[in-house]
């Protein structure tokens, strides 16, 4: 539905001379209704590779197109206002002026689309019933929660009824319990109405929330494209492993390979793990492991391979207990269940499971 290829965008330094590649060489494509999400850190070109799909920018180089239908590359370029898009931005650019109604008629009544009163009446009801602020019609936008206006902002994206909806961390100005909600509230929309959605966000549980496909970013380029599940529990490399939750780090060298199985000899003795490049023995390897890719046990198990560790500190968070464990010079960083009852100083057994811990290039 959406795709660009080999995407470019730069801009001048502060100092007017340097060129500052923001967006370099970039290619994907996003299959119709799915919810796409560009993730990264700040300055990673997620938000210029948003602004260049909507038109708000216009790529030095590459092309974009949106439902089999070019809308920028070489000399042609289509604005905002005819590409048929829908956008919410992280400050919402809500109307303070305008009650709810006003605020979501609005791109109807300034576009050119010749719409009748009646026309538009219809449109704007539909449109907020669908974000659920039925009865708001005539409340003033400034007089709106949070939440609510995250709902009307939608709703003014979708009034148009977009082929293409560009979320830009929408939301972020949310308090912690109120971003939760709406995540999930946003995503079934998204799922209800079946459009394909771009979706920017630097929150990583976010974007494995609420993805069918992440892109993450870094310095300009797309370091990983795939599920949540394979970004997650597959990195290709350090800086996703480091970026996407917690990991820890273990040094290390092949030993063994088996299939796509690698043992691995470590510090804290020998670790099974899988890979994501071919490894040969004798390779040296760093080794992500996921602190739910821990397992512990109170006394010393009668089958497998295990390590011996000593707790440092044991922090109760309701679901699971945030651990550290001490082995030799290594601490290691685990999420314990609540019912194996660990506290500081107690001696207590771990066991590594392979499928959630990654082998790559040191």
């Amino acid at each position: 539905m959406l795709k660009l290829e080999s995407l470019y965008k730069e801009f001048k330094s502060d100092d007017k001379e340097a060129e500052v590649r923001a967006v370099n060489q970039i290619s994907f494509e996003v299959p119709e209704g799915k919810f796409f999400t560009l993730l990264g850190p700040s300055g990673c070109g997620k938000t210029t590779t948003l602004r260049c799909i909507a038109g708000l920018e216009r790529p030095g180089a590459g092309r974009i197109s949106i439902d089999g239908e070019l809308v920028s590359g070489g000399d042609y370029f289509t604005p905002p206002d005819k590409r048929n898009i829908g956008m919410v931005f992280q400050s919402y650019a809500i109307w303070p002026h305008m009650d709810v109604f006003s605020n979501v008629a609005f791109p109807l009544r300034v576009g050119k689309g010749g719409y009748s009163k009646k026309e538009i009446e219809t449109k704007v009801l539909n449109a907020l019933h669908t974000v659920e602020l039925d009865g708001l019609e005539k409340r003033s936008a400034t007089k709106l929660s949070g939440g609510q206006q995250q709902r009307l902002a939608l709703a003014r994206a979708l009034v148009r009824e977009p082929k293409l909806l560009l979320l830009d961390e929408p939301l972020s100005n949310l308090d912690a319990a109120l971003r939760e909600h709406m995540r999930v509230e946003l995503r079934m929309l998204q799922q209800r109405l079946g459009i394909t959605t771009i979706y920017v966000t630097h929150d990583q549980l976010e974007a494995l929330a609420m993805s069918d496909i992440i892109a993450v970013m870094h310095n300009g380029v797309i370091e990983q494209l795939g599920t949540p599940q394979a970004i997650y529990q597959k990195p290709t490399n350090k800086f996703i492993a480091g970026f996407i939750g917690s990991t820890n780090w273990l040094e290390g060298k092949v030993i063994e390979v088996e299939g796509k199985i690698v043992n691995v000899e470590t510090s804290m003795g020998i670790v099974s793990s899988t890979m994501v490049n071919s490894c040969s023995c004798g390779d040296k390897v760093m080794l992500s492991v996921r602190p739910e890719a821990i397992t512990v046990e109170t006394t010393v198990p009668q089958d497998g391979r295990y390590i011996q560790a000593r707790v440092e500190s044991a922090m109760f968070l309701g679901e699971y207990m945030d651990c550290y464990l001490r082995v030799g010079d290594q601490t290691l960083r685990a999420k314990v269940h609540p019912q194996d009852n660990v506290k500081p100083g107690d001696m207590i057994y771990l066991k590594i499971l392979a499928e959630y811990c990654v082998a790559m290039a040191a």
